[in-house]
């Protein structure tokens, strides 16, 4: 767990360094993008946060070739350098679509680049699904399953997008209860060692957030844009794929779950899918949204469950809470069942299920329910003839 901690320390440190230095630069040389219709915030912001992110991310990675702890991560090697490689294509693609608004359809190519790159030339592949003895049929079923899957999670990440903090802390806490649950996973599959490729990604992407984050936060002076984005999106579904998609970890919770035993076999599917609820939400609504109305599935719109919280009359600041609110509870209500079931308690699973149910209802209430107190400060931030502040 040290050697967890110290990665999470060390990947933030360096992401807030060059989080910074890259704000500083962006000011300097006015490397901005002007602000578009469907933008919430009314000042000019760098969008080069994610050249930050991929850097220290990189850099954690670099460093963890030479920590005798993570040794086994680096057999065979091409695994990390292909997600390096493919981290690093989509980091150059998204800055230049922050900069200079590149067309969806070569986004798009360079998403099924990127996941190429990890599926073939990294072997991580969605090779069974960890209920029974679900084997994926042939290769390039695979293959094509695996690409899909990263692709969608990429854009779900990317689509909710939109507010300040909004996707660094929903991925910090995604990320926070995945590396908890890939921890004691396996410890509990009796592994050798607790060091596994998806626990570390899984702690590289908590120091990443949290080194970006100090800047992020409203009000927002960088945004981590599409190469930031597009990134977290990547290691997120390839750390899931590692540990869920590469062997069956069924049998030992079908031992341990007793009479649950299909809800025990049916969690290390639910919780990496769980995490990532809201985004996909988003984005299954984005695409279906936009289809329907004859446009392309990546048309840009203001239609998204962020800007649908604005329109409700919440604070921009207090939506974002609100987002972070939905992804633990529902995240760590799913948590709490696997380790309920493991460990035993009282009750089993309706721990984590109860958790869940009173954690919702108090979501739905506040997510209903602004206060005067947001509206007011709602209508102000609408104001077309805002007051001039002198700083």
């Amino acid at each position: 767990m040290k050697q967890y901690l110290f990665t999470i320390i060390l990947t933030a440190t360096i992401t807030f360094a060059l989080s910074w230095a890259v704000w500083r630069l962006s000011l300097r040389f006015k490397l901005y993008p002007g602000i578009r219709e469907r933008d919430v915030h009314k000042t000019p912001t760098p969008r080069l946060g994610g050249v930050a992110m991929f850097f220290g991310i990189a850099a954690a990675i670099g460093i963890s070739a030479a920590n005798p702890f993570f040794e086994r991560m680096w057999v065979p090697p091409q695994t990390l350098w292909s997600i390096l490689a493919a981290a690093a294509l989509i980091a150059v693609v998204g800055v230049i679509d922050d900069l200079w608004d590149l067309d969806w359809m070569i986004k798009l190519a360079a998403q099924f680049l990127a996941a190429g790159i990890i599926t073939v030339g990294g072997g991580l592949q969605i090779l069974s699904l960890p209920v029974g003895d679900m084997i994926l049929v042939s290769s390039w079923v695979s293959i094509s399953v695996t690409m899909f899957a990263i692709v969608v999670v990429m854009n779900a990440v990317n689509f909710i997008d939109g507010l300040d903090g909004l996707v660094a802390g929903v991925c910090l806490i995604a990320n926070g209860v995945f590396f908890v649950y890939a921890y004691v996973l396996t410890r509990d599959s009796g592994a050798t060692s607790y060091f596994n490729l998806a626990t570390f990604l899984a702690a590289v992407l908590i120091g990443a957030c949290v080194g970006f984050l100090p800047l992020n936060w409203s009000p927002a002076k960088l945004f981590m844009g599409d190469s930031g984005a597009l990134v977290l999106g990547l290691l997120m579904a390839t750390s899931a794929i590692a540990l869920t998609g590469q062997g069956d970890v069924s049998a030992f919770d079908a031992e341990r779950f007793g009479r649950s035993q299909l809800l025990g076999a049916f969690i290390p599917i639910v919780l990496p899918l769980v995490i990532v609820m809201l985004p996909l939400l988003d984005f299954g609504l984005a695409v279906f949204r936009r289809m329907r109305a004859g446009k392309s599935p990546f048309a840009p719109d203001r239609k998204h469950l962020h800007h649908r919280m604005l329109d409700l009359g919440h604070h921009a600041r207090d939506a974002v809470l609100i987002f972070y609110s939905w992804t633990a509870i529902i995240s760590l209500s799913v948590l709490l069942m696997y380790i309920a079931g493991r460990e035993d308690w009282p009750g089993g699973y309706l721990v984590g299920v109860g958790f869940g149910v009173l954690g919702i209802a108090a979501c739905v209430v506040i997510t209903l329910s602004p206060t005067p107190r947001d509206r007011r400060r709602h209508e102000r931030d609408d104001d077309p003839h805002p007051r001039m502040e002198h700083r």
